[in-house]
């Protein structure tokens, strides 16, 4: 098949791995360092277990604009601490790119924020669209403890990922497990970009 001609694939239940996928993108714990709250829980699940986070199943297409990348997300259940499983999160390098989001299975969240302070925590539920806005750095959290949260994402060719930024001074939410249900807190580690 070459990358100039209409190209088609399925989502089907229960498991959702697209029917023609490229690229087979697999994240661990281990790349995760600095992102979860709790550190010294993070280092003792590291040491016992460098364990799959999320899987990113990609469709390849030029990093130009006027495409559209796309792919499915399986983020896995699990705890860090008290902190949810959650995806590297990430502004886009072109920051204004948006993203859009199709929750196919599970539950969770998007962590959203922009350079000027706002924020926002959207619920991730199955048949839910979420719309990111240009500018926005967003991440997804996984808060079911017995299943993937699975979703489809779309976003502009050359967008491109800016890691780095949240590398370094995290989100200003976090998502926490309780006996109450899923808590959004403050980061007391959030660090301000420094421009």
């Amino acid at each position: 098949m070459t990358m100039d001609i209409p190209f088609i694939f399925e989502l089907r239940p229960p498991d959702f791995i697209p029917s023609r996928f490229d690229n087979h993108i697999i994240r661990t714990l281990g790349s995760m360092e600095g992102q979860y709250l709790d550190q010294q829980a993070f280092a003792s699940l590291l040491v016992e277990d460098d364990r799959v986070l999320y899987e990113v199943y990609e469709t390849q297409r030029p990093h130009n604009s006027g495409e559209l990348l796309n792919g499915v997300t399986f983020l896995h259940p699990g705890l860090v601490g008290d902190e949810y499983n959650m995806t590297k999160g990430h502004f886009h390098q072109v920051a204004n790119t948006a993203e859009v989001y199709l929750c196919l299975k599970g539950q969770g969240y998007m962590v959203m924020e922009n350079l000027q302070g706002e924020w926002a925590v959207e619920a991730l539920l199955p048949g839910r669209v979420l719309y990111v806005p240009p500018f926005w750095a967003h991440r997804s959290v996984n808060s079911s403890l017995e299943e993937d949260l699975v979703f489809f994402f779309v976003y502009p060719g050359h967008a491109g990922h800016d890691y780095g930024t949240i590398e370094r001074q995290g989100f200003r939410k976090l998502v926490l497990h309780s006996k109450a249900g899923p808590q959004i807190v403050d980061n007391p580690r959030w660090q301000p970009v420094k421009v």
